[in-house]
């Protein structure tokens, strides 16, 4: 989860120039996955600024992020700068694990899985919004020209664009999430597109 800290030095833009490019629709799609997570207790993976938190409800939130100083704008109470590479929680420590926009920044998705799989107690679930290219060839191909030029320019604007050049290419980093998460040591419940032309992905895994 090392490129995790990538948009540190734009720590106080960051959400907002998220909201600017999901077309204010950033907390709906969180708000979906969420959802269909249980209550209790939840580890906010690759939190950052805690963008998230006011859609949690009442859950015992737990923020984890690689940059302490994403972490540092967060409101969470309980805050843990650590990698999903290496949980630093006890087995069956969460009822569930939620993670918006980070995947693509893992080193590792495996082994991020299996150790959310070893934090959830049974029955817990993993949510995940997600960022990729959409299914179709034609419109992932449409999608990939147009945000290798909206995302530097948008980078530009905010004084980042080395970041969001990275963000454009981390969009092919990972196969499409109907691959992705295929065979995981957690059952998939659900797993739907959601954004223009479908490059937002909503998944939830639950351990049984």
């Amino acid at each position: 989860m090392s490129n995790g800290s990538v948009f540190t030095d734009i720590a106080d833009k960051y959400d907002r120039i998220n909201r600017i490019l999901s077309f204010g629709r950033d907390q709906v799609w969180r708000q979906r996955v969420i959802e269909k997570l249980p209550a209790g207790r939840l580890l906010d993976l690759g939190g950052g600024t805690g963008a998230a938190n006011e859609v949690f409800g009442d859950r015992d939130v737990v923020a984890l992020d690689p940059s302490p100083e994403m972490l540092s704008l967060n409101a969470a109470v309980q805050r843990t700068v650590a990698v999903g590479e290496s949980l630093p929680f006890g087995d069956g420590s969460f009822d569930a694990v939620f993670s918006a926009y980070v995947f693509r920044n893992l080193d590792s998705v495996e082994q991020t899985v299996a150790e959310v799989a070893r934090v959830l107690r049974p029955g817990g679930r993993l949510g995940v919004v997600g960022l990729g290219r959409p299914r179709s060839r034609g419109a992932a191909a449409l999608h990939r020209a147009g945000s290798s030029v909206v995302l530097p320019v948008v980078g530009t604007i905010a004084g980042a664009r080395e970041e969001y050049v990275y963000l454009n290419r981390s969009l092919d980093k990972l196969p499409p999430p109907e691959v992705l998460f295929e065979d995981t040591p957690l059952r998939k419940v659900a797993l739907w597109r959601m954004g223009p032309l479908g490059f937002v992905y909503g998944v939830v895994l639950e351990k049984v």
